[in-house]
């Protein structure tokens, strides 16, 4: 069963997020279940039972209902700016003459940082 990183705390600062073991941020549609756990005497709690997407496991987590809010499973959106999409057209298909200068340039990048390991 995977275990889940719980982070955040009050809701105005940063909500609770929760996580697989592998690393996966867990959303609406790796969502099994969900339930309210009401108690008594202590804070009350959501169940969330999920199966990441990611490694496939099956887990839960329960989230005291105060810190809770389901719009942590919504899926972070990266919005792209129209200045964006415009630049990203001009500058037109990638050529196999950058790949290759790319590849050199990291080859370069490697043995310098190499070069500087060895003099330390």
């Amino acid at each position: 069963m995977c275990r889940l990183l719980l982070t955040g705390g009050y809701r105005n600062i940063s909500p609770t997020i929760i996580k697989c073991s592998c690393g996966h941020r867990i959303v609406r549609k790796d969502v099994i279940q969900t339930g309210l756990y009401l108690s008594v005497l202590g804070p009350s709690f959501v169940y969330v039972r999920y199966r990441c997407g990611r490694c496939k496991r099956v887990g839960e987590k329960l989230v005291e209902q105060e810190t809770w809010d389901p719009s942590v499973l919504q899926p972070v959106r990266r919005g792209v700016n129209e200045s964006d999409l415009r630049r990203f057209a001009e500058m037109g298909e990638i050529t196999p003459e950058e790949v290759i200068d790319f590849h050199y340039s990291l080859e370069r990048l490697t043995a310098d940082s190499e070069e500087e390991a060895r003099q330390l």
